[in-house]
């Protein structure tokens, strides 16, 4: 089993979804990233779509 995993936050799932998803599969979080996502509006300008959440986890040794 990987000692890290990457866990990204899905379209229609909140935070805390996504952290107990991390639970369930073993891992706790231990980095998170954010990154923008921008979209280009017909005047060639750009603005912020959404924001898109990854974890790092690392894998819970018992």
């Amino acid at each position: 089993m990987k000692k890290q995993q990457k866990f990204k936050v899905a379209e229609n799932e909140s935070i805390q979804d996504c952290l107990q998803r991390m639970r369930e599969a073993g891992y706790s979080p231990i980095k998170r990233y954010e990154k923008p996502v921008f979209k280009e509006n017909e005047d060639g300008s750009h603005e912020v779509f959404k924001q898109e959440i990854e974890f790092v986890g690392k894998l819970i040794e018992s």
